[in-house]
């Protein structure tokens, strides 16, 4: 718990301010880029809210105590009044229907078992985590990571509590996507957004904790990341600089206007590869969650190849290849969207190098 919040100034800020007022708002959403801080900040959070050893010094840091009871309990994950609220969180329910459902949402039954109170599907009755008596008698704060998979019957639900609070109870959604969050869940909260850190922060948090990748691995890590330390983690874990590496013919056989013939089949056995790993190392992982990383890991791949094609055509000022470039960069916007939309993996990425080899062929045809 004693790390800094890196790269966030404006977070910081505001928190800072927030802390030091009598009055701080019970419902916040931190959204912005994956592995951006957004979780290490709602951990820090509540362990300046819940740990009476905090200090009006810390609170301006925005910096929470290390070393005292309620900082062991929260870095262990094991703080009675501190709770994350995930969609895996269904593989433990007691609930036969929420167990062996696709872990793809946060369903209603799950936000009652974990938060609200009230009767699930099953005729169950659950006691409002929300209202309970604080365990340690300092408050309560919850989170809900991925806030934007919240079935929308399930933010409905939620207005009830963000309108009527209880008192010292502080609620933090996580996301990143701002917008498939109901505007009347938005006007409730407290809104901070987080960005790709900075250079200089991004260098700090290698200083810090680091990567065990030197060289050439460890700069393209940081430049898949793009400011996320959270995805130059997950890129190293999982051994992506291989994808992309195996990837680069077919990309650039694309960017030719070319076929491949093969390319939409590795990518697709290369996320099976990913989500089977992701299994096979957490009995609870969710299969259909893990099948959705990796597709998403191949969006930031492909999202990183166009990227630097589109730098290389502004530097040498080529209009046809900067329009081509963008023209392909929809190409992914519409694969994210057929993922989403449940669409056969197979499918959606024999799509995405379909529409990107024809936005290429046009362009070289001009």
């Amino acid at each position: 718990m004693s790390a800094p919040l890196l790269g966030q100034p404006g977070a910081v800020r505001a928190f800072s301010a927030a802390l030091e007022r009598d009055r701080l708002h019970h419902a916040w959403i931190l959204h912005g880029p994956m592995g951006t801080g957004k979780m290490l900040a709602a951990r820090i959070f509540a362990g300046l809210v819940l740990d009476p050893a905090a200090t009006p010094a810390q609170r301006r840091a925005f910096h929470a105590p290390s070393g005292t009871e309620e900082s062991r309990l929260l870095d262990a994950g094991t703080h009675p009044d501190f709770t994350v609220i995930r969609k895996e969180l269904s593989r433990h329910s007691a609930n036969r229907e929420l167990r062996e459902r696709k872990q793809l949402n946060i369903p209603l039954d799950l936000l009652r078992e974990t938060l609200l109170g009230g009767t699930d599907g099953e005729g169950r009755h659950h006691d409002s985590a929300a209202f309970r008596t604080a365990v340690r008698g300092h408050g309560k704060v919850f989170v809900i990571d991925e806030a934007e998979l919240l079935e929308a019957e399930a933010q409905n639900a939620l207005l009830k509590t963000l309108e009527e609070p209880p008192p010292r109870t502080y609620l933090m959604l996580l996301t990143t996507r701002l917008d498939r969050l109901l505007p009347t869940i938005r006007s409730r909260c407290q809104q901070v957004a987080f960005g790709p850190l900075d250079a200089a922060s991004m260098q700090s948090w290698l200083e810090r904790d680091g990567l065990s990748a030197t060289g050439a691995e460890r700069d393209w890590l940081l430049r898949f990341a793009e400011g996320s330390p959270g995805a130059a983690v997950a890129a190293e874990r999982r051994g992506l600089h291989a994808w992309w590496s195996d990837f680069q013919t077919g990309f650039q056989h694309m960017d030719r206007g070319k076929l491949p013939g093969d390319l939409a089949e590795r990518m697709h056995e290369r996320a099976n590869e990913l989500a089977d790993s992701i299994v096979k190392e957490n009995e609870y992982a969710s299969k259909e969650a893990a099948n959705r990383l990796g597709l998403s890991m191949l969006a930031r791949l492909c999202g990183l190849h166009l990227r630097e094609r589109l730098r290389g055509a502004c530097d040498r000022a080529s209009t046809g290849e900067i329009a081509a470039s963008l023209a392909c960069t929809a190409s992914i916007e519409r694969f994210e969207d057929n993922v989403r939309g449940n669409v056969n993996p197979k499918l959606a990425l024999a799509a995405l190098v379909a529409e990107w080899t024809d936005a290429s062929r046009v362009a070289v045809a001009q």
